[in-house]
């Protein structure tokens, strides 16, 4: 399944892996978010809990600080699925727009979030996850 809102936020699914990607490029708006965070909810309702998040924001130049309280609720959404895993990809750690200090507010303390500075590396800490179908 894949959502994308406006070319820069979209939200895909993999079932089978257990995968949920969420990607961010250019400038994003209020409005993109907030579409974001209902396509995650509806993505995520159906999932069992430990699956994983790719949250991909390599391509991101801004997003409108207006969205906290959405991506807000895209982490509330996830949480409340009892998401296993959380990889995000943010090359540049300035970038890093309150993703690492929401995380330790709305996860669970057994919840991994970790931020990787490439794609390469986000997807070979999937592919270690013990509990990831990504990358067999």
């Amino acid at each position: 399944m894949r959502m994308t809102f406006g070319n820069m936020y979209s939200v895909e699914a993999d079932r089978s892996k257990r995968l949920v990607v969420i990607s961010a490029a250019g400038r994003v708006s209020k409005e993109e978010v907030k579409a974001a965070a209902q396509e995650v909810r509806e993505i995520v309702k159906d999932f069992e809990p430990g699956f994983r998040v790719l949250a991909d924001f390599r391509w991101l130049d801004s997003m409108d600080s207006s969205s906290a309280p959405h991506i807000a609720e895209i982490m509330d959404a996830l949480a409340g699925k009892k998401v296993g895993s959380v990889v995000r990809v943010i090359p540049d750690p300035h970038k890093d727009i309150g993703f690492n200090i929401l995380s330790h507010f709305l996860y669970a303390p057994e919840m991994r979030a970790m931020t990787f500075e490439t794609l390469a590396d986000a997807l070979q800490s999937l592919s270690e996850d013990p509990t990831s179908d990504v990358g067999r």
